[in-house]
């Protein structure tokens, strides 16, 4: 349990310093996927132990040879189903794709292998990432450790869950409309949405949609930052990204709060919240209030975000996979047809109309963050559903238009671009996770994790584990 549940940056340096060796640490990380995964399915395309040893047992003999490390080496990771990672299949959660093996990897995935991290898998996600409910046709249903008849919650839904019980110490992830917040929220685990641009995203087949980022996801905040140390930074295959330090998510994350200015909406303004996931809010303001916060129930005018959000994202789809769906049509969940073929309603000017009206939101929340550094509000809508549901169809007795519409505090969120972190606020009465969510200013990520982490040390919310494990 030591190891297994050590903080990813200081198993990290116990490896590094020869404290304790890669083999070690792969040893017990595969002993615990071996007791839990069968179950929960939360790592997928997993390479055979022997194979996992071996590599463990390369690192080794990188550190008695002297060679140049990096910040993650010799700790095991597997990778989102979504990205491309070479030696691994890319099946993104459908049949369609289920024996793809890419010949390059992704930047985010460059990134990793180049801080010396070990690759044994692949982390499960919904079919194309699309749905926070982590289920597909090739590997079946990422389960929650908390009560394993809910959702996972996705699309990095594997990643959370594994991160959560243990099988593995640090995890990427990617976030459009909540990939990583929402099963963060639902696992009791942290995970920051980057402000577009600070991770790269590489291979893109559209690079100036401008919504969708990858990023890091941890038990900590501290190991959230220390993920983002090396994969922060900009890359010139990604024409949005912009430069930074990812030396400095490296660093400490102190920070004095007071007189620090919050706005406080945990419904975003009148989204339907189910009660269970307000009562745990609704107590957790005190701790912001006893850090010397100015506290103010206040909220950014979000206007026309629902259509800005869905015409970027159908339109999205239908660009990337209408041909696929024409060819393989029999394949596709009933959400993701509706995903794809809702883009393709929308004209040239009205993609135009909603980068217009995404531009006034930014202005509109430039504004309202003069005033109020942090806006503070529900992760996701509902606590943990059932397993064998796709999306809620209901909130606090209001019908839910589509398959996303039950998102809205975190989809409304990704299209102002700003940094968004989910960090453990609580439990409901039947012992279901729930988050907080706290949005920054634009592009001020490392602020975010200050927050976030002097949050999370005055709860210790993030440290109860799931129950068995």
């Amino acid at each position: 349990m030591d190891v297994i549940f050590a903080s990813a940056r200081d198993l990290a340096q116990r490896i590094r310093s020869r404290r304790i060796s890669s083999r070690e640490v792969m040893v017990a990380f595969l002993a615990q996927i071996r007791r839990l995964n069968p179950e929960l399915t939360a790592i997928v395309a997993k390479l055979d132990d022997e194979a996992c040893l071996a590599l463990a047992d390369r690192a080794d003999q990188a550190l008695r040879d002297g060679r140049p490390v990096g910040a993650f080496h010799g700790l095991p990771t597997a990778i989102k189903d979504l990205e491309p990672a070479v030696g691994f299949p890319q099946s993104k959660g459908s049949p369609i794709h289920k024996d793809l093996m890419p010949d390059a990897d992704s930047v985010l995935v460059e990134r990793i292998r180049r801080a010396g991290a070990i690759l044994i898998g692949k982390t499960n996600v919904p079919e194309f990432g699309m749905g926070s409910q982590t289920y597909n046709k090739v590997y079946g249903t990422t389960r929650n450790p908390y009560d394993r008849t809910k959702t996972a919650g996705g699309s990095s839904g594997g990643a959370a869950v594994a991160l959560a019980t243990g099988m593995l110490p640090i995890c990427d992830g990617g976030d459009l409309g909540g990939s990583l917040r929402n099963p963060a929220n639902f696992n009791n685990i942290v995970a920051l949405r980057p402000s577009v641009g600070l991770v790269p995203v590489a291979p893109a087949p559209i690079p100036f949609a401008g919504i969708s980022t990858k990023g890091a996801m941890a038990r900590s905040v501290a190991d959230v930052a220390f993920g983002l140390s090396v994969m922060a930074g900009a890359d010139a295959r990604d024409p949005q990204s912009f430069s930074s330090d990812p030396q400095a998510f490296a660093g400490p994350l102190s920070r004095d709060l007071r007189g620090v200015r919050v706005a406080w909406s945990p419904d975003l303004g009148g989204l339907p919240l189910d009660r269970r996931v307000r009562t745990v809010i609704d107590a957790q303001r005190h701790v912001f209030e006893d850090l010397g916060c100015i506290v103010e129930e206040a909220c950014p005018a979000f206007g026309s975000v629902d259509q800005i959000f869905l015409t970027l994202r159908t339109w999205a789809s239908w660009t990337i996979y209408k041909d696929l769906l024409a060819q393989h049509r029999e394949h596709f969940k009933p959400e993701a047809i509706w995903d794809i073929e809702s883009g393709s309603k929308f004209s040239g000017e009205d993609l135009g109309r909603a980068l217009v009206e995404q531009g006034q939101l930014f202005d509109r929340m430039r504004a309202f963050q003069e005033k109020y550094e942090l806006l503070v509000c529900a992760v996701n809508q509902v606590p943990p559903f059932d397993a064998t549901e796709p999306w809620p169809r209901s909130i606090d007795g209001v019908t839910m238009e589509n398959y996303v519409a039950w998102m809205k505090t975190a989809y409304w969120i990704s299209a102002t671009c700003r940094p968004a972190i989910s960090v453990p606020a609580g439990f409901t009465d039947d012992g279901l996770p729930v988050g907080i969510q706290i949005v920054g200013r634009y592009r001020d990520d490392l602020n975010v994790l200050k927050c976030a982490h002097a949050f999370e040390q005055a709860t210790g919310i993030g440290q109860r584990r799931p129950p068995g494990v």
